[in-house]
């Protein structure tokens, strides 16, 4: 399990939030999971996580296609003003969606333990790539080599993430990390 010590190293201090104990306390979610939230904490993520909102209300305030979430995180689609992104917990089985601005989501994550463990590892991963961290995107950047050694990156963090979640990549369509990682070049 990511620790809140293994999060700041790559994210850094002022990056990681921790929930405070009175905004998951009435949550619907398992013990362990709100436990995570308080003492793991979430952290701001390469081209994933730009704020980290934790709602502070003990119903779903985030409403997706898969009915309603706990709020978690937003992200602006710098393309999109006022567009947000948002990562959210389902109640009672702790799965993770990330929700588009339409309200569409897409599965992230078995539990929030797990997703807290792939973002580690993931923005670990990226932060220290010197062909994935460019903070614009790679592909302005990128020659043929480079691009072959960045899809290589990407193959390779593509199953360590299965690793960690095999449900998480249990498909294509309406998942979160394989789209999110084959469109990474694109």
């Amino acid at each position: 399990m990511a620790t809140y010590d293994q999060l700041t190293e790559w994210a850094g201090l002022e990056h990681v939030t921790r929930a405070g104990l009175g905004v998951v306390a009435g949550w619907r979610i398992p013990g362990l999971m709100k436990e995570q939230l308080v003492e793991v904490g979430i952290p701001v993520a390469p081209r994933l996580i730009e704020q980290v909102a934790m709602q502070s209300e003990a119903e779903p305030a985030l409403f997706a296609s898969c009915g309603p979430l706990y709020r978690l995180t937003e992200w602006a689609d710098p393309d999109d003003q006022g567009e947000r992104s948002s990562f959210g917990v389902v109640p009672e089985t702790g799965a993770v969606y990330f929700v588009l601005p339409d309200g569409e989501a897409w599965f992230a994550n078995s539990g929030v333990d797990v997703w807290l463990d792939v973002l580690h590892h993931y923005g670990s991963r990226v932060t220290s790539s010197e062909l994935l961290s460019e903070p614009d995107g790679p592909e302005e950047y990128l020659s043929g080599e480079e691009e072959e050694r960045a899809f290589a990156e990407l193959n390779r963090l593509a199953e360590e993430l299965k690793e960690i979640d095999p449900a998480a990549f249990n498909g294509y369509e309406g998942l979160l990390w394989p789209g999110l990682l084959d469109r990474w070049l694109y």
